[in-house]
């Protein structure tokens, strides 16, 4: 099971902490943030995993190596000119290989198990849905959300909404 973490962004809210680091290379507890996530997706068994970098990206590679103290291997999609969300995937995807993958934010601070959604991989490999996303409570900075779910459906209507995290399942 691949994934990838989002890391070609800029950090333009984080300047000037950002000016000479990339942004997932900031710390959090006592390491950056990318850190966190490449342990957890390694504990959740998630190997190999892409990072597509632009900014400073040369940092990240340094930084992380190809992943073998995380126990896992680490691919590189670097981009040059960022790419947005969209565009990042995209380039990626050779990389990603055939089989739907997980997408992280790379900026993500969270204590998610991602092991909790490699049930929902197989349900993705079915095509059956486009696109697992996982919608958290609306933080005080979002209280408007994202989406509402119809079901299991996401929908850009209805009254209780909620917040994209951040964190999805996809296919190509």
């Amino acid at each position: 099971m691949r994934a990838m973490i989002l890391a070609a962004g800029r950090g333009e809210r984080m300047r000037p902490l950002t000016d000479s680091v990339p942004k997932v290379l900031l710390e959090a507890g006592g390491k950056p943030l990318i850190q966190w996530q490449l342990e957890n997706l390694a504990r959740a068994g998630y190997d190999p995993i892409v990072i597509n970098h632009a900014w400073l990206g040369e940092q990240i590679e340094r930084r992380l190596g190809g992943g073998a103290r995380f126990g896992v291997r680490l691919l590189y999609s670097a981009e040059g000119a960022p790419l947005e969300t969209a565009g990042g995937i995209v380039n990626a995807l050779p990389l990603l290989g055939e089989e739907p993958f997980l997408v992280v934010n790379g900026d993500v601070f969270t204590d998610f198990d991602f092991a909790w959604l490699r049930p929902r991989l197989a349900g993705l490999a079915k095509g059956a849905n486009l696109a697992h996303l996982v919608l958290v409570d609306n933080p005080v900075h979002h209280p408007i959300g994202d989406f509402a779910l119809d079901g299991e459906r996401v929908s850009t209507e209805g009254e209780h909404r909620l917040t994209f995290s951040g964190i999805g399942l996809y296919h190509r």
